[in-house]
């Protein structure tokens, strides 16, 4: 069958477009049927989780202060005088009442002579105050004596005795007694001269003792300002500069002062453990909360603070530096995750759950027991034992979204306060 020219011309260009039609939907067909083999090559996100965990949980504050001697003195001199003996030097370790320093008072030592002579002075006018107390009461009582038998005489036998001697015998008798009163008085008044004569020698010993120096307490001389021969002035007058013979130290207790911010307040406790780490040392010693001030400062909002560090060994010397570590409170079962874990806005705490179907979630929690730099927090709500939180990035997460778990190692974050 022969076609006309026009007529093929037409037939061959419907048939292209068939072709090309079933060409066009070969391809759609084939895109389609590949659609599913790339959506299986999708890989989920990994992740770092940590599950929630219930142990002890205690918060801890560590702060930094330097050591001082519990007692730190400088030891002046009560009286002037020269320095006669020096039995200390820098490093002197001393005993609680031991001879440090002698002083040598020449005005205060011929004072002191010169009270004693006093006082044996005035031990003689007693003395002889009482001899003559003696005398006089032994003439007394001869003339009372006298008296009293005349008296007797005359009121038995009337007229027998003449009224003029017994009244010349009583007058006699009065006066005896007039003199042994005065005698008792100039007794009493040596006495008291004695007295004081005494209580002056007492106060001048006493000053005079004042030139051995003694250690007041156990310590160690941490520096010493006098040398043989220097003269030493009172500590007690204001108006010159006395200079002190020694600083005296306590060795065996020292203060570690350390300011508490505010918001730790409420848990310091008389009596608390502290663990006191001397770096320089590379050691540990043991320390407790002694005392406080009860006050937070309006300037730094802190709270002062001393634990008593007790140093047997004698290793810690005065201004070495120390990091002291309290414990502020303690939960021994408590809901804990990782602090790496917490995303804070404003007063809002959040975590990225991973659910059963290993989807992100994003859960609001509240915390309880929690310090700046420590590596667990408390969970009051929001969250059970065995859930899994992100540990690792979430920058990039968003809730539904399908990732793939997997267990972090525990964190290793120590902080200082």
């Amino acid at each position: 069958m022969v076609f006309p020219k026009r007529k093929l011309q037409v037939v061959l260009t419907g048939t292209a477009i068939m072709l090309l039609l079933f060409a066009c939907g070969s391809c759609s067909r084939a895109g389609n049927a590949e659609s599913p083999a790339a959506e299986e090559q999708h890989v989920a996100t990994t992740v770092g989780v940590a599950k929630v965990e219930r142990h002890m949980l205690e918060r801890q504050l560590t702060v930094s202060s330097e050591l001082v001697p519990f007692q730190e003195i400088e030891v002046y001199a009560k009286e002037s005088g020269y320095v006669n003996q020096l039995l200390v030097d820098f490093g002197s370790r001393v005993k609680k009442g031991q001879l440090m320093a002698v002083l040598e008072i020449p005005e205060l030592a011929a004072e002191l002579e010169q009270d004693k002579a006093a006082v044996k002075s005035m031990q003689d006018q007693v003395t002889n105050a009482g001899n003559q107390l003696s005398r006089i009461e032994a003439q007394h009582k001869v003339l009372h004596l006298e008296f009293a038998r005349l008296n007797g005489v005359a009121q038995s036998k009337p007229g027998l005795v003449a009224q003029q001697e017994v009244d010349d015998v009583q007058g006699r008798d009065l006066a005896a007694e007039a003199q042994v009163e005065a005698a008792k008085s100039n007794l009493a008044a040596a006495n008291s001269n004695l007295a004081v004569s005494q209580a002056k020698v007492t106060r001048d010993e006493a000053l005079y003792s004042y030139s051995r120096i003694t250690a007041p307490f156990n310590g160690v001389v941490t520096a010493r300002y006098a040398n043989l021969g220097a003269l030493m002035q009172a500590g007690t007058n204001s108006s010159t500069q006395a200079m002190p013979l020694v600083k005296l130290s306590q060795e065996n207790l020292y203060r570690l002062v350390i300011p508490v911010p505010e918001g730790y307040v409420a848990y310091i406790k008389m009596g608390d453990r502290v663990s006191v780490r001397v770096p320089s040392l590379n050691k540990q010693f043991p320390g407790k909360v002694a005392r406080f001030s009860f006050e937070v400062h309006d300037a730094t909002r802190t709270m002062h603070t001393e634990v008593d560090v007790p140093n047997p060994t004698g290793e810690l010397i005065p201004g070495l530096y120390a990091e002291a570590t309290l414990t502020l409170n303690r939960k021994g079962d408590a809901l804990a995750i990782p602090v790496q874990a917490i995303d804070r806005q404003g007063e809002k705490t959040t975590v990225l759950v991973v659910d059963s179907g290993n989807r992100i979630e994003s859960r609001d929690v509240s915390l309880g027991i929690e310090g700046e730099g420590e590596n667990e927090a408390e969970v009051l709500s929001g969250l059970h034992e065995g859930e899994q939180v992100v540990v690792s990035d979430r920058s990039g997460l968003r809730s539904g979204e399908e990732v793939h778990p997997q267990l972090a190692p525990p964190a290793t974050v120590s902080a200082k306060t």
